[in-house]
């Protein structure tokens, strides 16, 4: 179901901050509920995708029967061209009868329409490729997404940094309680370098945050941000930069970091598919 679209004019060079917020509740079943932006352009075209599974709207779960879900992503076409993006509500019922749900509220909008390239022209981001990476108690941490060690332009002040991952319960072919849970722990870093990317010369992390995901609720999303990270003028300091999020496995049920998700129908009903993005990160320069 399209929910609304914007486009914008772009240049090769220019990269775009595209947003995207949802909120849904009063499902009359559990409902998965995914926030979906398509951007498109001639011979191109982008898009990314969040959300989870939203339980009936009874008051008995509050904190999974009403939620925001944003979804956001730079978006860098690369030639000179107007960019359509578009939000889509993907609803699903998760039982045999029909659902219902609400959307009570959201929008879509290019939040910054220049942002700052790495030195190579490229939207300093990272999207992990199709695939889920697992946590468990043999498997307790990864180092994803991550972008890897990229070169910005020279003169920056400071950069903030968005790490989004999209975290799912009881990864595909893994046993699982259907009662439980899967906890963990997801920490968001960004490095700076020295100008051979060979070592680390400043660094942060944000405050770690730790949830508890039901079994039931699938897979939902875990937004990170690192603002303000100022950029070091040391000797020994480049402008050289990597970010990645951190994902320890608590307790409970093996999760996973998703992936691109692939063979996603066009729209309901149709032959023709598509793949979007999921856990990504990104880095938006001052």
């Amino acid at each position: 179901m399209a929910l609304g679209t914007v486009r914008l004019a772009m240049t090769a060079k220019q990269t775009a901050y595209v947003v995207s917020a949802l909120r849904a509740n009063a499902a009359t079943v559990r409902t998965m509920v995914d926030n979906e932006v398509r951007c498109s352009w001639p011979g191109g075209s982008k898009n990314l995708v969040m959300g989870q599974n939203l339980y009936a709207g009874t008051g008995k779960a509050p904190q999974w029967e009403d939620a925001w879900i944003v979804t956001k992503f730079l978006l860098h076409p690369g030639v000179a061209a107007t960019a359509q993006c578009t939000t889509y509500a993907r609803v699903a019922s998760l039982y045999k009868q029909r659902s219902s749900v609400k959307i009570v509220g959201g929008s879509l909008r290019f939040a910054d329409t220049s942002v700052a390239n790495a030195a190579n022209g490229k939207a300093l981001e990272y999207d992990i490729p199709y695939g889920d990476l697992p946590v468990n108690r043999t498997h307790r941490t990864i180092w994803q997404p991550a972008m890897p060690k990229t070169v910005a332009p020279a003169g920056l002040r400071e950069l903030s940094a968005f790490g989004d991952v999209d975290y799912q319960v009881c990864q595909r072919g893994a046993k699982c309680d259907k009662n439980g849970s899967s906890t963990a722990r997801f920490t968001l870093i960004v490095n700076q370098w020295n100008a051979k990317g060979t070592k680390i010369c400043h660094t942060d992390a944000t405050k770690s945050v730790t949830r508890t995901i039901p079994y039931w609720v699938h897979h939902a999303v875990v937004p990170l941000y690192t603002p303000h990270f100022k950029v070091s003028k040391a000797a020994g300091c480049g402008p050289v930069f990597n970010a990645y999020v951190r994902v320890d496995w608590l307790r409970g049920q093996t999760g996973a970091v998703q992936g691109t998700a692939v063979g996603l129908p066009d729209r309901r009903g149709s032959a023709s598919k598509h793949r979007s993005a999921m856990s990504h990160v990104y880095i938006v320069p001052a």
